[in-house]
């Protein structure tokens, strides 16, 4: 591993060995989905949806001596929910507004997990940038529609800013659809003239929620060990629904005339999502910004939070970390 990132070779075998229990794990839904009517595939993401999020906390455990503090509070004409995430390196003591901290948008397919099943993630993010992260509970399908996970995300926004935390002190980091979202905020957060960010930090982002990005990928030839992507896409059609494709927070455009932050994206080199990880680094560049994107060598999806089952987990949190601490020293 580089100073910010992979360098070169295949992964290791507990990668390996990592993507083949996930796939087995991802298999019952996928095929489910693929097959399903969609009142069907509805009805089995509620049943499943508590089994899977304790399975994903019980792989991705949260370090010791994290701190965690929830947060349920009405705000601009909804609510903000979610919870503080404070790693063992932040020195304790309250969260004040100068302090530098990290926004986190946890992933989902719009349909499950939560800041629970993300909080070993966050708090190694945390550990390894020494700052506080607020992880936001955000509505999902099929129980809510698009756009209510990206009205909950620009109002946390918001809410942090109005408790007196600086823009350029704030980190957007997200992974999967959280990415989406991180889009979604920043071109909402140039159209109401609010500023934007310092820095952001993606993992495996969704780009393309209509997920054609990725069917066309897996049509191609792309296989994925643990995303089939005609699935995926009936999944997201649970929170999408009726959505126009070409709606300007469905498909997001960012335009040279945006301020937009330094990001570094990381992807796993297997995932069929990769084509949307490229596609949000072009749209990055193109609007003017600086994107660093790294793919990381047989890699599954969001492989950042296994860092118990696979080194590659550990090295790309480092990187991240690196790229974080980097344009916010302390």
């Amino acid at each position: 591993v580089g100073p910010l990132g992979p360098v070169g070779g295949r992964g290791s075998s507990r990668a390996r060995a990592t993507n083949n229990y996930l796939a087995h794990v991802a298999r019952p839904l996928m095929s489910s989905a693929r097959a399903s009517h969609p009142r069907i595939t509805a009805q089995m993401i509620r049943a499943m949806r508590p089994g899977v999020n304790r399975s994903l906390t019980a792989l991705c455990p949260v370090p010791t001596g994290t701190r965690a503090v929830e947060i349920r509070e009405r705000f601009d004409g909804g609510e903000v929910r979610g919870e503080w995430v404070t790693g063992t390196h932040v020195a304790p003591g309250p969260i004040h507004p100068d302090q530098r901290i990290i926004y986190y948008l946890h992933g989902s397919g719009y349909v499950v997990c939560s800041p629970r099943t993300h909080r070993g993630l966050v708090a190694r993010l945390s550990n390894r940038t020494r700052m506080s992260a607020f992880s936001l509970d955000y509505r999902l399908g099929p129980d809510h529609r698009w756009p209510t996970g990206g009205d909950d995300a620009i109002r946390g926004y918001r809410w942090l800013l109005s408790q007196g935390f600086r823009p350029d002190q704030i980190v957007i980091a997200g992974d999967s659809a959280g990415g989406h979202l991180a889009f979604d905020l920043l071109a909402a957060n140039h159209a109401s003239g609010t500023a934007q960010p310092g820095t952001m930090v993606l993992f495996s982002p969704l780009y393309d929620p209509t997920f054609s990005l990725a069917v066309d990928f897996q049509r191609a030839g792309k296989r994925d060990p643990i995303i089939d992507a005609v699935a995926a896409q009936r999944i997201l059609k649970l929170y999408t629904h009726t959505a126009d494709a070409d709606h300007p927070r469905m498909r997001i455009r960012l335009t040279p005339d945006m301020d937009l932050p330094n990001t570094l994206i990381q992807f796993g080199g297997l995932e069929v999502m990769g084509a949307d990880a490229r596609a949000a680094h072009r749209a990055l560049v193109r609007a003017g910004a600086t994107s660093v994107l790294q793919e990381w060598p047989d890699q599954g999806h969001v492989f950042q939070m296994f860092s118990r089952l696979a080194p590659e987990s550990r090295h790309a949190l480092a990187s991240a970390g690196q790229f974080i601490n980097a344009a916010h020293p302390f």
